[in-house]
């Protein structure tokens, strides 16, 4: 019996958005709500998480990140062009707007990511900044430690090896 229960924690730990998505489909269903609605409900909700993480991160850090900003827009279109495409009467010019800016904004987060300064860029003249506490350092000065880390496991595989 124990050991069943073991199982069954396992297996609700390894799985648990399976398990989060079937309860949350199974209220779907026991309160008769729309399909379309919930989804609706739920992008929603994932806005509503972003700016809370957008303001989280701002009270912490005193800035906001451009990330934060760029997903809630991707989400909120996302859900404008859900509501337009269950309509009776879709209106396919709004909907093919709402993609293009869609598309637009993912451009906008790959480059966010990419040239965002805790991001490592490889050269001789570049600081690595990090987004914690830890003071920023030179790319040259990383590879240095680099290569005396390299250099001390080399000379302790050759003690090893005689």
């Amino acid at each position: 019996m124990k050991n069943n229960l073991i199982k069954i924690k396992e297996f609700l730990g390894s799985y648990f958005e399976v398990v989060v998505a079937a309860i949350v489909f199974a209220l779907i269903l026991i309160t008769k709500t729309p399909f379309s609605t919930a989804i609706i409900l739920m992008l929603e909700f994932i806005v509503v998480m972003e700016v809370i993480k957008m303001i989280h991160d701002f009270i912490l850090k005193k800035k906001i990140r451009l990330r934060f900003v760029v997903d809630i827009f991707i989400i909120f279109l996302i859900r404008d062009v859900i509501i337009l495409s269950t309509h009776q009467n879709r209106d396919y010019f709004d909907i093919t707007f709402l993609l293009f800016v869609i598309s637009i904004f993912f451009i906008f987060r790959i480059l966010a990511i990419k040239f965002s300064p805790g991001v490592i860029k490889i050269s001789q003249d570049a600081v690595v900044e990090y987004e914690d506490d830890r003071p920023s350092v030179k790319v040259k000065e990383i590879k240095d430690e680099i290569r005396t880390i390299d250099k001390i496991k080399g000379e302790k595989e050759k003690s090893n090896d005689k």
